[in-house]
C-alpha cells in the first residue's frame, strides 16, 4: 500500500477517516461488507490488504484509492477487530503513537474510541462473556506517571538518560533551595560507612559553593599531577572527603563541573558530573534460567547468547569500575555478582557450584542459589517457561546470600529476561536499590496473538505468568537497557517488543489499558559489543588460533558422521554459508535449511553449514528443540541435501567458534542469521567482527546493526524465496567482481568499530545507574505510590498464576548437611577462554520452609 500522504501530529485519524472513506464510498462499502461477512474475527494488516485488493478489482482504481489518505490510514493499521456491524482499527501512524477508531460497516460512520474500548472489541472475538463483564480487571500503570515528563517525538525514544538529565536540570535551576536535593544526595555518598565527596559540615548550598571556590583557589597553584593524598587534610578542613579525583588536575575538573551545575545547570554538565561521582561499587546481575556457566553450557536448553552477553558485560563493567575508582582517588575493591540458579543435575557443567570466580576478572563471581520447594532443593533443569513457581523463594534466598557475600547492600541491581527481571524487582523493592532491567527477548512478540490466545498457549508456555512478570518488572524498574531502537519501538511497519505491552488484553485474566509507555524516559539504548580478544578479523594472521585448524578441518570436512556432526560437503571448493544458533522455532535454522533446499541456484554456488542443538531428539528435554530436530532430518531427506549440508552439534568453546567464523571467511563464505525475530543478534556482531559478510533478519535488532547493502544485508525471514535469492545474488556478484567480497567484509568491520564496543556500553550503563539513582530521590513519592499498585498486583495476581504452574514430579534433593569440596574440572571448552598470565517488592520475605544449607556443591 502506498503511504505518501502523512497526517500531521495534530491531525486525528477519527477526524480524517470519514472524508477518506467518503472519497471512495462505493469501494469502501464493498470492502467493509467483506470485512464483516464472515462474522467476528481478528484481522492483521496483510489480511486487510488482501480484502481491499479483492474489493477493488480494477488495478487503476485500487491504486488511486490506496495512494490517498485512506491508503495511508489502512497501511498504518496494525490490526482490526471485526464485531459486526463494526470494525475497530488499531492505527499506528508512527512508532509509539496509537489511535483507535471504530467504523460502522453499514453507513461508514467513524468514531474515535479509547484503548479500553478497542480491547473490549477484541475480547468479543475470544471471550464475549469477559468482554461484557463490567468488573473485569483493568490495569492502568500510566495513571501513576502523569507528573513524570515524557518524550514527545518518536526519534527521541531510547534516549532516556539524556532526557532525564534535562528534566532534573530544570528542577535544580532557580534559587539555592532548588539545589538542596543534589546536596543531600552528595552528603549521602559513602562506602562502608565512610563519607565520600562532602561531610556533614557543608549542610547548605551556600556553604558548599563557598567551599568549592576556596578549594579551587587552593588547588590552582598545585602541579597537575599532585596526588590527592598531598592535600587531603586541607580538603577535610574545607568540608570535603575523598572521591573528587586522584590528582590535582582531576579534582579541579570535578570541582569546576559541580560549581557550574550549582550556578547554571546544564544537562550535559549534570551527566558529566554523575559519570564522576563515586556512586557504584557493588553490582548484582540476575539471570536465573538455563545453565549459566563459563564452560560446556552453550547449546544446552535455554542457554545461549544471554550467557555470553552477561559474561562480557561483567568484564566490561568491572574494567570501567576499576578505572573510575582509580580516577576518583579511592582504594576500593568493587564487587560484581552474577546470581543464577544452582542445578544439582549439572550435566557435566559447573552449574552445581555455589561460587565461581569469573575468568579474566579480579572481583567478579557467579553466585548460584538453588530452587527450593517445600520438600527441599530441586535437582533438575527447569524450562524458562516453567520457572515461575520458584522465583519468589529464589529471590528471598538469593538476597540473603548476596548480603552475606558482599557484606553490604549492592548499589545497582540488573535483571535479565523475564525471570531475572522479576527477581531483580523483588530484591530492589525490598532493599530500596536502583534497578535496571534487560529483556533480551520478550516472548509476547514471538507468538501471534499470544496475549488474546493465552488460554490455548498457557499449558505449554505459561504466558499468563510471563507476561504478568514482564509488566511488573517494566513498571517497577528505574531504567530499562535495550540494545536497539527496534526493541523498544520497532520500525515504521512493526511495533517494538516493549511497544506491544502498551495496551493488550488477556481475556479472562486482565485488560491492560496502559502497560508501558515507550516515551517513558526510563528507556535507554546501550548496544553491546563483541569480545575482540575472541572475535577479530580473519586477516589478522598473527593472532589466528591455528592450533584449532585440525579440529575445525575435521568438524567441517570429514565424511564420517559422529556425535559432533552429520552430513558432509562433497565439493570443498564452494564457499560456505554458515549459521549458528539455538535450535528453536524463532531462530529459524530449519527455515534456512528449507530455503537452501528449495533454491537450486544457491545450492550450485555454496555449501550450507549449521551449528545448532542435537541430532537425536531423545537427547533434548526442550519441547521446541525436539520438534525442530525432527524437522531438520525431514528437510535433509526431502531435499536430498547429503553432500551439501553439514549439521554440527551446538559448540561451547567460543575461542574455537571465533576461529570457525574466520575459517568460513577464508572460504569467502558468509554468515546467515535467519531468525523470525531477534532482539539484538550477538552472532551477527561476532561474525562481522571476524570479517565475515553477513545476511541477517530484518525483524528486530540486526536491522539496525547492518546498513542494508552497505555493511551487510537484510533478509526477510517470512519470504524464503526472496532471501535465498538475495544470498545467491551476492555470491554470483562475488564471482563477477573480484573485490566485492572484500569490500563487504571491510564495510562490516567498519560498522562494528564505529558503533559496537563493550567500553561504550559499560560507560553508558554506569552513568544510567548514577543518573537514575538521583532521579529516584527526586521522584520518591511517585515511586512509592506506583510500588504499592505493583505490590497489590503481584500479590493478588502473579502469586496465584505461579501456583498453577506444575512442579516436576521428580523428588527434590534434600539439603546436604555440610559443604562438599568443589570437584577439580578442566575447562577445555570455556566460554571465556584460557586464563591469561596477566590479565519488597513486595512484602517481607516468608521464612524458608527448609533451613538454609551451607552446602556449596550438589552432585
Amino acid at each position: 500500500m502506498a503511504s505518501t500522504p502523512v497526517l500531521k501530529r495534530s491531525d486525528s485519524i477519527a477526524d480524517n477517516m470519514p472524508d477518506a472513506l467518503k472519497q471512495s464510498r462505493y469501494h469502501m462499502k464493498r470492502c467493509f461488507a467483506r470485512f464483516v461477512a464472515t462474522g467476528k474475527r481478528s484481522m492483521k494488516r496483510q489480511q486487510i490488504t488482501e480484502e481491499v485488493d479483492k474489493s477493488i478489482e480494477d488495478k487503476n482504481e485500487r491504486s488511486k484509492v490506496l495512494e490517498g489518505l485512506l491508503g495511508y490510514i489502512l497501511s498504518s493499521t496494525q490490526e482490526a477487530a471485526v464485531v459486526p456491524p463494526y470494525v475497530a482499527f488499531a492505527v499506528r501512524p508512527n512508532p509509539g503513537f496509537w489511535e483507535f477508531v471504530k467504523v460502522n460497516s453499514e453507513d461508514l460512520s467513524v468514531e474515535g474510541i479509547s484503548a479500553s474500548e478497542y480491547l473490549k472489541f477484541k475480547e468479543m472475538i475470544f471471550d464475549e462473556k469477559w468482554a461484557n463483564d463490567e468488573n473485569a480487571l483493568e490495569l492502568d500503570f500510566g495513571a501513576f506517571d502523569v507528573s513524570t515528563p515524557h518524550m514527545t517525538i518518536s526519534s527521541s525514544i531510547g534516549n532516556g538518560a539524556s532526557f532525564t538529565s534535562k528534566f532534573m536540570t530544570s528542577r535544580l535551576h532557580g534559587n539555592c533551595g532548588s539545589a538542596m536535593p543534589l546536596l543531600e544526595y552528595l552528603k549521602a555518598l559513602n562506602h562502608d560507612g565512610e563519607s565520600l565527596m562532602i561531610n556533614s559540615s557543608l549542610d547548605t548550598v551556600d556553604k558548599l559553593q563557598n567551599a568549592l571556590i576556596a578549594a579551587e583557589v587552593y588547588i590552582a597553584v598545585l602541579p597537575k599531577d599532585t596526588p590527592y593524598q598531598n592535600f587531603e587534610q586541607r580538603f577535610k578542613e574545607l568540608g570535603f572527603e575523598k572521591g573528587w579525583g586522584d590528582t590535582a588536575e582531576r579534582v579541579k575538573e570535578t570541582i569546576r563541573i559541580l560549581s557550574e551545575v550549582l550556578q547554571a545547570p546544564e544537562p550535559e554538565k549534570l551527566e558529566l558530573l554523575f559519570s564522576r561521582l563515586p556512586t557504584i561499587f557493588n553490582i548484582v546481575i540476575f539471570s536465573p534460567h538455563g545453565y549459566f556457566g563459563q564452560a560446556d553450557v552453550l547449546g544446552l536448553p535455554d542457554t545461549g547468547g544471554q550467557v555470553v552477553y552477561i559474561l562480557d558485560q561483567v568484564r566490561a563493567l568491572e574494567e570501567e569500575l576499576l578505572l573510575r575508582i582509580k580516577q576518583q582517588g579511592l582504594i576500593v575493591k568493587p564487587q560484581i555478582l552474577v546470581v543464577t540458579r544452582l542445578i544439582p543435575d549439572a550435566r557435566g557443567t559447573k552449574c552445581n557450584l555455589e561460587l565461581e570466580p569469573i575468568d579474566n576478572t579480579k572481583h567478579s563471581h557467579i553466585l548460584r542459589v538453588p530452587f527450593r520447594t517445600e520438600n527441599g532443593v530441586l535437582r533438575q533443569w527447569v524450562s524458562r517457561f516453567d520457572i515461575y513457581p520458584y522465583l519468589e523463594r529464589f529471590a528471598q534466598d538469593a538476597t540473603a546470600k548476596i548480603l552475606e557475600h558482599m557484606e553490604c547492600k549492592p548499589d545497582l541491581i540488573i535483571g535479565n529476561y523475564s525471570d531475572g527481571n522479576l527477581v531483580a524487582s523483588l530484591m530492589a523493592s525490598k532493599l530500596g536499590i536502583t534497578q535496571g532491567t534487560i529483556a533480551h527477548a520478550l516472548e509476547k512478540t514471538k507468538y501471534e496473538d499470544s496475549d488474546a490466545k493465552w488460554k490455548e498457549l498457557d499449558p505449554k508456555y505459561h504466558f499468563s505468568c510471563q507476561f504478568t512478570a514482564d509488566i511488573i518488572s517494566m513498571n517497577a524498574t528505574d531504567f530499562i537497557i535495550t540494545s536497539t531502537y527496534q526493541e523498544i519501538a520497532g520500525s515504521k511497519d512493526r511495533p517494538g517488543q516493549y511497544e506491544s505491552h502498551e495496551a493488550f488484553t488477556m481475556p479472562g485474566l486482565y485488560r491492560v489499558v496502559s502497560g508501558i509507555d515507550v516515551f517513558d524516559p526510563k528507556f535507554n539504548i546501550a548496544a553491546p559489543g563483541a569480545d575482540q580478544t575472541v572475535y577479530f578479523p580473519y586477516t589478522e594472521r598473527q593472532k589466528r588460533l591455528t592450533s584449532f585448524n585440525p579440529a575445525i578441518e575435521e568438524l567441517l570436512y570429514s565424511k564420517e558422521d559422529n556425535n559432533e556432526h552429520i552430513g558432509y560437503l562433497a565439493d570443498r571448493k564452494k564457499p560456505i554459508i554458515f549459521s549458528m544458533a539455538r535450535l528453536d522455532t524463532v531462530k529459524n535454522i530449519s527455515g534456512l535449511t528449507e530455503w537452501y533446499g528449495k533454491n537450486k541456484r544457491l545450492r550450485s554456488l555454496v555449501n550450507l553449514v549449521v551449528v545448532a542443538g542435537f541430532f537425536d531428539p531423545a537427547k533434548s528435554k526442550d519441547r521446541e528443540e525436539i520438534a525442530e530436530i525432527k524437522k531438520m532430518h525431514a528437510l535433509i531427506e526431502k531435499h536430498q541435501l547429503k553432500g551439501q549440508i553439514r549439521w554440527i552439534a551446538a559448540q561451547t568453546d567460543r575461542y574455537r567458534n571465533g576461529e570457525l567464523y574466520r575459517y568460513i571467511a577464508d572460504s569467502k563464505g558468509a554468515f546467515v542469521q535467519p531468525a523470525l525475530y531477534e532482539a539484538f543478534g550477538l552472532t551477527v556482531i561476532e561474525a562481522m567482527n571476524c570479517g565475515l559478510p553477513t545476511f541477517a533478519t530484518n525483524q528486530g535488532g540486526p536491522a539496525e546493526i547492518i546498513v542494508d547493502g552497505v555493511s551487510g544485508f537484510h533478509i526477510d525471514p517470512n519470504n524464503g524465496d526472496e532471501s535465498s535469492n538475495k544470498i545467491a545474488d551476492f555470491f554470483e556478484k562475488c564471482k563477477m567482481e573480484a573485490d566485492y567480497w572484500n569490500k563487504m567484509s571491510k564495510s562490516g568491520l567498519q560498522r562494528i568499530y564505529e558503533c559496537y564496543t563493550w567500553k561504550i556500553y559499560a560507560n553508558k550503563v554506569l552513568n544510567m545507574g548514577a543518573i537514575y539513582g538521583f532521579w529516584r530521590q527526586l521522584n520518591k513519592e511517585q515511586k512509592v505510590a506506583k510500588q504499592r499498585y505493583i505490590h497489590m498486583f503481584y500479590n493478588l495476581q502473579f502469586r496465584k498464576l505461579a501456583r498453577n504452574v506444575p512442579i516436576p514430579s521428580e523428588a527434590p534433593l534434600p539439603p546436604t548437611p555440610a559443604a562438599l569440596p568443589a570437584p577439580k574440572q578442566s575447562t577445555p571448552k570455556a566460554i571465556t577462554g584460557p586464563q591469561q598470565s596477566t590479565p519488597a517488592m513486595i512484602s517481607n520475605p516468608q521464612q524458608p520452609v527448609v533451613s538454609h544449607t551451607t552446602a556449596r556443591h550438589y552432585s
